[in-house]
């Protein structure tokens, strides 16, 4: 039985470009980094603290935590010694897993020969123990067993996370194109935003910024919204312990009054679902919905705040023409009412924000899936710039 207070080596990985969000979630929540990467980061913990990690964190997409690594040289090597591997230290016989695998070796000439060779050896040891074998498929709704193996370097991990956390568990209604949640708040993180002044979302969508925008301010986490985790099915767990640690997830709410965040697209149907979606989220109350076109969205008079959009790229023949148009008036928009705000822009399409108008202060680089993308930010100054 794995003890679940035994620290251990621990990988947390989210998208490329967003890693500088992630260790900032990490260490406000106590934890010291020891590495940082691209696509992660590593630091010792316990699978207790790996229960809460997947609790808490908005911008990540796995916690990982190392049960074994070893010398592997070439595929003919993986069936022995992953079956020398005390699973059932681990699982339980009766259970059921999964296996995924990033392999980079020169003997690989498949991702799935990994996950099949590794699945036969972790059945094959049950059946030599115990007489029977547990349940396996593609499915994460069991214990799921990670490998990275690089030329001879293997690590195996258990997948804590199950299911991706990159999806928060409140957004039943996606609707058109929508960013993936952990996305909204690494870009809301990059913003700098904080709740003493609005966030203006025009063209919200089904309203995942606004939405994160909300939880965020209220510490709202995304353990809220989700019950299953990977780290349920390994033998050791607490269930008593985690019902706990739900209960002070619950306990850190706090309730902001003075919050302004106004959402607003000229589809009824797209706030209709934005409502929907917030009301599963428990922040409707938080958020001034509105249906009109951008241009018409009420900029509340007091503290400059955020501005920020995520328009279409234009990624179908065709729709640039159309979209130059929006660009413009978005920047038409922001310079003429939005005096005093910080403007955003995230889009996938370059040539497209040239059209905009403006010149960006920065240009923060993201990934929306395989698009390179940029959040550009815009200072919408009141009055003459100074010189």
């Amino acid at each position: 039985m794995l003890d679940f207070n035994l620290k251990g080596k621990v990988f947390i990985t989210c998208k490329d470009r967003s890693v500088s969000y992630l260790e900032k979630e990490v260490r406000e929540l106590g934890f010291v980094p020891e590495a940082v990467s691209r696509t992660g980061i590593e630091l010792k913990a316990s699978m207790e603290e790996c229960m809460d990690l997947n609790l808490h964190l908005r911008t990540a997409s796995q916690v990982l935590y190392e049960i074994k690594s070893f010398y592997l040289q070439n595929a003919d090597d993986i069936y022995r010694r992953f079956k020398a591997i005390p699973w059932e230290e681990y699982m339980d016989v009766d259970g059921y897993f999964s296996v995924s695998s990033v392999a980079e070796n020169e003997s690989i000439t498949t991702p799935l020969i990994v996950n099949v060779k590794v699945k036969d050896a972790i059945v094959d040891r049950f059946r030599d123990l115990k007489g029977r074998r547990p349940d396996s498929g593609s499915d994460f709704n069991g214990l799921v067993i990670q490998v990275y193996w690089k030329e001879t370097q293997a690590s195996v991990y258990i997948n804590t996370s199950g299911e991706t956390l990159a999806k928060h568990g409140y957004r039943k209604i996606p609707g058109k194109a929508p960013m993936m949640e952990a996305l909204a708040a690494a870009t809301i993180y990059a913003t700098e935003w904080n709740t003493r002044v609005p966030f203006i979302n025009p063209m919200c969508g089904s309203g995942t910024l606004a939405i994160e925008a909300a939880l965020m301010a209220t510490n709202r986490y995304p353990g809220l919204y989700r019950d299953h985790y990977s780290f349920q099915h390994v033998i050791g767990y607490d269930e008593q312990a985690f019902l706990a640690k739900k209960k002070k997830l619950e306990d850190k709410i706090r309730e902001i009054p003075e919050l302004i965040i106004i959402a607003s697209d000229i589809s009824l149907q797209a706030i209709a679902f934005a409502k929907e979606n917030a009301i599963t989220a428990g922040v409707d109350h938080m958020i001034d919905f509105q249906v009109c076109d951008f241009e018409e969205t009420e900029i509340p008079e007091g503290p400059r705040g955020v501005i920020m959009f995520n328009p279409e790229y234009g990624e179908r023949l065709g729709e640039n023409e159309e979209l130059e148009l929006t660009y413009k008036r978005m920047g038409d928009f922001m310079k003429q009412k939005c005096p005093g705000y910080r403007g955003y822009i995230f889009t996938g399409n370059m040539e497209l924000a040239k059209k905009i108008g403006l010149k960006a202060s920065r240009r923060i680089e993201f990934w929306n899936g395989t698009i390179d993308c940029r959040l550009l930010r815009y200072d919408m100054y009141e009055g003459k710039k100074d010189v």
